[in-house]
This record gives structure tokens, sequence and C-alpha cells, in this order.
């Protein structure tokens, strides 16, 4: 087996990203000035002197570690990189700062990567930086601390999503090296426990370059298939190691691969005092391999001491109930039923005989009060048949009749007609004279408010050809025939001028008197009433 090599932080799988693009800040070409006296440097000539040692003698990248003071975030950072003889100028822009992954702070040492430039119009070298990392164990500190922020966020490290691990396992896969001390020691505590669990053994690297994709792979793939391979929880685990042995359990590809695994997941990554964010997510975590194989497999000393009680008890309860139902047999078995069946038999004959006696007995008293009955009622049909009883109700009928013809003819024997015909004719005069008095008054009323007793005062009527009223001068119109009607008689009369507002009479008809009797003021229902009352009332 090859050696494989050991684990480098710096050679740890990360995402790579192409440096930005950064102009390098350099004077704006001017005219040319006149030249100097002979020995003598302008300062435009003495900035392209520096600018062109700083590039030829100067590395086109640098890696300079220093402190940082007096940073300030102006979209870009402006910040200062000192030790104790030294301060450098350093400037990182906006996408480099984007892509640093952490905030610096103020007396944070830092390793920057990038160029010298020189800015010939401020007379100032910078350190233009385009990578920023902090030194040491704080880089995989911070970068730890900010994925567990992350994650924090997401939920993955609350309780409420973590699954419960199964009680009897079928088979457990262990994610680990094969050469990894911590394999031993949960196979042998495993076989201790419980040798009827069987293990699935998933080779990985648990640490250096790759170490978090492989681990992450093998958890996916037991995700996907454990149901083929019987798999009924998974082990992540490894011995103990510095951060950097067990960074690769610090990946966010482990963490998501556990996080979604169809299975409940155990990691046990290191000693007690390690935490991983793989064990942070897992479903269980465990201090150390050996508490994780404790955990997933049932103590088979246990289950054995478990299932003695078990059956101890079973016996126990299974026997009391077998002297219970022995003592319920030998109890139904000492009755006398018990003893000597036909006797019972017999029994049920003799009450079954003495109840078919006074069941006939019944039956007969039954149907003589039945048969007494019906003829009772036999009787009294007869007595209420439609021709008895239209013969009680006809002979009534006579009865009463003869009764009313004498109860007449004895009330007429005693009416006077002379006297009763005496009394209907004054009760006649005496209506008619009342009804007469009454038409009186109302022929008075009438004439009251009649028309003609209008036109008698002097007023007149005037009508159209048609008869409809002439009720004003804008009702007339050149050539229109009108009829004037007076107290005494009517006047006839032809319309003539252009306007027909201001008629003229152009001609009339001579004034013919006709004499108009007060009846032809009455209506033709108050002339029939009239004469009606007359014929009525005036006959002598």
């Amino acid at each position: 087996m090859s050696q494989r090599p050991l684990f480098d932080p710096k050679k740890m799988a990360v995402a790579r990203e192409k440096p930005a693009q950064v102009t390098a800040l350099v004077a704006a070409p001017v005219a040319a000035p006149p030249p100097p006296a002979p020995g003598v440097l302008t300062v435009s000539a003495l900035a392209s002197v520096i600018d062109t040692a700083l590039r030829t003698g100067v590395p086109g990248k640098v890696r300079v570690v220093g402190e940082i003071s007096g940073f300030r975030n102006r979209t870009h950072w402006y910040f200062d990189l000192k030790d104790a003889n030294a301060v450098v100028n350093a400037v990182m822009f906006q996408g480099g700062a984007r892509r640093a992954g952490f905030a610096p702070q103020n007396g944070q040492e830092v390793v920057a990567t990038g160029r010298v430039e020189f800015y010939a119009k401020h007379g100032k070298v910078s350190l233009l930086v385009e990578k920023l990392e902090p030194v040491g164990a704080g880089a995989l500190e911070l970068a730890y601390r900010k994925l567990c922020e992350e994650l924090r966020a997401m939920s993955w490290f609350d309780p409420a999503r973590k699954r419960s691990l199964p009680t009897f396992p079928r088979k457990i896969a262990v994610v680990t090296s094969r050469s990894a001390a911590a394999l031993q020691d949960v196979l042998v505590t495993m076989r201790q426990r419980c040798p009827a669990v069987s293990v699935l053994l998933v080779d990985v690297r648990v640490q250096g370059e790759g170490a978090a994709g492989e681990v992450a792979d093998a958890v996916r793939y037991l995700s996907q298939h454990h149901a083929r391979l019987g798999v009924d929880a998974v082990l992540v685990t490894r011995g103990g190691g510095s951060m950097e042995d067990l960074w690769a359990f610090n990946d966010r590809g482990v963490a998501e691969a556990i996080v979604n695994c169809a299975i409940p997941v155990v990691a046990a990554i290191g000693h007690e005092t390690d935490t991983t964010i793989a064990e942070l997510v897992a479903d269980e975590r465990c201090a150390t391999p050996t508490q994780a194989a404790m955990r997933l497999t049932p103590d088979s000393e246990a289950l054995l001491r478990q299932t003695d009680a078990f059956a101890q008890r079973l016996r126990f309860v299974v026997g009391r109930q077998l002297r219970a139902d022995q003592e319920r047999v030998e109890r139904a078995a000492a009755r006398p039923a018990m003893r000597d069946p036909a006797a019972l038999v017999r029994r049920a004959d003799q009450e079954l005989t003495s109840m078919w006696t006074r069941l006939g007995s019944v039956l007969q008293l039954r149907l003589g009060n039945e048969a007494v009955r019906m003829e009772r009622r036999g009787a009294r049909l007869e007595r209420n048949q439609p021709r008895a009883v239209q013969a009680r109700s006809l002979a009534r009928l006579h009865a009463a009749e003869t009764r009313m013809n004498a109860a007449l003819r004895a009330r007429l024997e005693l009416i006077d007609l002379d006297s009763d015909d005496s009394r209907l004719q004054r009760a006649l005069k005496v209506f008619a004279d009342s009804a007469r008095a009454r038409m009186n008054a109302l022929e008075r009323q009438l004439k009251a408010v009649g028309p003609m007793s209008v036109l008698e005062r002097g007023f007149s009527v005037t009508t159209r050809e048609d008869g409809r009223l002439l009720r004003s001068t804008r009702d007339a119109r050149s050539g229109d025939r009108l009829k004037t009607t007076l107290a005494d008689g009517s006047v006839e009369s032809v319309v003539d001028g252009p306007d027909a507002a201001t008629p003229t009479i152009s001609k009339a008809s001579k004034l013919k008197p006709e004499p108009v009797a007060r009846e032809t003021t009455r209506t033709p229902a108050a002339r029939r009433a009239s004469n009606d009352q007359q014929s009525l009332f005036d006959a002598p």
C-alpha cells in the first residue's frame, strides 16, 4: 500500500476563481517638458525611473505577510501592512474584497498576494492586493465559524430536523479509512455487543486533498442504494487529530450529503473535544467511534437478559391463566347439570308438557269469550240495519207532520184577516208619504246645483259643432260653428277673422227663443225617477 501524502491545508480543494484584472495606476501621458539642464532630472523623469526600477526589480506577484493597520472600507479596501520596521500602503479592489470570505480587522495578521505599483501623480507606492488570507489556524477557524453561521441560518443544526436511530438495525455502513484505528474500535465494539448486526465498510480518505469529496460521495451513494444494500444507518468516523487533519469533515459538501441522506447518520470525528460540522448536522453525534458503535448496536447480553425476563413473566402469566381456567372447569364439572344431563332434559320435558296443557285451556276459554262477543255484535248489527233505521225515521216523520198540521189549524183559527189588511194599508201609506218627502228634498237640492240655475243668473255656455265646450278664444278657429246656450234659448254663430285669438261673428242666426222647461235641465235618469214617483204616489 502506497503511503498517502500528508495533509497540507494550503493544498485544500477550494473554489478557484480567476483574479480580477486590476489596471495599474500609472501616470497619464503628458506633453514632453523642455529638456532639463545636463545632469538634472525632472519630476516626471524621476517618477519614470522609479516605476521602471519597481517593474524590473520587484517580481510581478509577491506574497507579503504583515499586520493590518488603518483599515477603511470604501467599497474598495484601503489599509496598511506593517511589521516592526516598515509600513506598506495596500489597496484591495471590490472584486477581490468580495472573494476574501472575511472582513479584516486592525491588528490581524494576514498574507497578501498582489503586485507593487507606483502612482506617479501622488508619488505613492502601493501594493494592489488580489488575494488576502488570515495567517495560520486563524484562517481555518474563521472559515469554520463562517460556515457554521451559514448552516445554522439554514436550520441544518436544528434538532427538530434530525431523525431517531433504528432500535434493531440489520446492517450498518461505516464510512472511514480502511487503515484508520477508529475502524478497529468500531468493529470490535459491534462484535462484542451484537454479532448479528453486519457491517458494510466504505473505504474513503479521511484527510488531505480530495477527502471531503470522497466522504460526500460515499454518503450520497449509501442514501440512494440503502434499500438494495439493506443498510439501516450510516456511521461517519475517524480518529483524532489537529484541526487541519479533521478539516475534510468541515466541508459544506459533506454537510449537505449528510443532511440529505435518506437514512439516519451518526458522526464520531476525532476526540471528545473536537467538534466538526459533519457532527453538528448529523442525526446524532458521539464523542468517540466506540461510543458511536455502542449507540448504533444493541447490547446482546442486555437483550438476552430482557428476553429471559420476558420469558419468565410470560411463564408466570400463562401459568396463572391456566390455573384459573382449571378452577373454572372444576367448578363447572361439580354442578348437578354436568353430573346428570338427562335430568335436565326430563325436567324440561315436564315443563313443556305442563305449558302445553295450560295453553289448550287458555285457548278454549278465549274462543268461548270471543263467540259470546260475536253474538252480541250480530244482534246489534241486526238492530242497526238500514231498513230498520229508515222505518223508524219515517215513523218519526209522520208523527211530526201530524203535530205540525194540528198546530197550523189552531193558529189559523186565531188569526183576523180583516184587521191585518187594514194595518198593512196604513203602513204602506206612511211609507209612501215618507218616500215622497225625501224625493222632494232631493229635487230641491238638485235644482240648486244644476246648470239651469246658473244660466238663469245670466251666464251662458258656448260649445263647438261637435259638442265640446269652448273654454278659451284660442280654441276657436276661423269657420268654426259655435252654439251659445242661454237660460231661455240658444244662439248659433260662425267664427270669422284671420286671427283665431280674436274671433268675430260674421253672421249669426236669428235669435229663436226656445223655452226650456225646468224638466229639460234634469238628466234623463232624474226625469224617469220623477215620472215614476208621480205614478206611484199621485194616484188617487
